[in-house]
C-alpha cells in the first residue's frame, strides 16, 4: 500500500466521527485532501453538514466537492476541524505549516469544539523539530524579525538556521494573508511550549507552526493499519 492509500485511510477513519449538522473546519495538505474528497461523497449521498476552509485551495477543492461553506463571521463556534500535521509528539503537539496555511489553519482549530489529525504514521516523532518550523512573519522589517527569533531560539536552548521560503517559481512564498514564512531547522525543539509563548510576543511574528493543545486525536495509518491516539 502507498502513501497515498495510508493517508486516504486516515482520513476515512476520521470521517466516522463526523455527524449530521456538524460545522466543520476543512483543513489544508496531502491527506486533508482525500477528507475533503471523502466528505464531498458523503454530503452527495445526503449529509448535512456545512465547513470553513482553512486555505484557498480548500475552498475551491470543497466547492468542486459540493460542501456547503460558511465563514468564521457567521457562525460561533466549529463542532470539529480534521487536518493533517508535519509532526506529531506524543502530547498530540504538532508542527503545522510546511503547505503555507497554519495561520487560517490555527484560527480554524482554536475556533472548534475538536480537532482531529490525520497522517501517515511517518509524521510521528519523539520530539518535534525534524520538519523545520515555518513562522508566518509580516515582510516589513524582516532582518529585526529574524534576529529577535534567533534571540528566542537561544534563550530556549534552541539553535539552527532560518531560511526565508521560496516558491516553485524562485520568488519569496506569498501566504494567503500576504506574508512571508520563515523555516527554522531547529532539529530537536527544546520546550515547545515555551517557544511557541515566546515566538507569539515577537513584534513581525503573525503566527508560527507550533499547535500545542489544539489536538485532541490523532489517527495514523501505516503498514499495520490504522492507530488512533487519544490526548489525556
Amino acid at each position: 500500500m502507498n502513501m497515498d492509500e495510508l493517508k486516504r485511510q486516515a482520513a476515512a477513519r476520521a470521517l466516522e466521527h463526523v455527524r449530521d449538522g456538524m460545522k466543520l473546519g476543512l483543513g489544508t495538505g496531502s491527506t486533508a485532501r482525500h477528507f475533503v474528497d471523502l466528505l464531498g461523497e458523503k454530503v452527495r449521498a445526503g449529509l448535512n453538514v456545512v465547513g470553513v476552509p482553512t486555505s484557498e485551495a480548500t475552498r475551491i477543492q470543497a466547492e468542486q466537492c459540493g460542501v456547503p461553506l460558511t465563514t468564521l463571521d457567521d457562525v460561533d463556534r466549529l463542532d470539529l476541524t480534521v487536518d493533517g500535521a508535519d509532526e506529531i509528539d506524543a502530547a498530540l503537539n504538532l508542527i503545522k505549516g510546511g503547505g503555507g496555511a497554519l495561520l487560517r489553519e490555527k484560527i480554524v482549530a482554536t475556533a472548534s469544539d475538536r480537532m482531529i489529525v490525520i497522517a501517515d504514521d511517518t509524521k510521528w516523532v519523539d520530539v518535534l523539530g525534524r520538519f523545520p518550523l515555518p513562522v508566518e512573519v509580516i515582510p516589513f522589517g524582516l532582518a529585526a524579525t529574524q534576529r529577535a527569533m534567533a534571540a528566542v531560539f537561544a534563550q530556549t536552548g534552541n539553535s539552527g538556521h532560518m531560511v526565508l521560503r521560496k516558491g516553485k517559481d524562485g520568488h519569496v512564498f506569498v501566504t494567503d494573508g500576504g506574508h512571508c514564512i520563515v523555516d527554522a531547522h531547529l532539529g530537536q525543539i527544546t520546550d515547545a511550549p515555551l517557544l511557541a509563548g515566546l515566538l507569539t510576543a515577537i513584534p513581525g511574528v503573525v503566527e508560527h507552526g507550533l499547535f500545542i493543545g489544539l489536538a485532541n486525536l490523532a489517527v495514523l495509518a501505516g503498514a499495520q493499519g490504522i492507530r488512533v491516539i487519544e490526548r489525556r
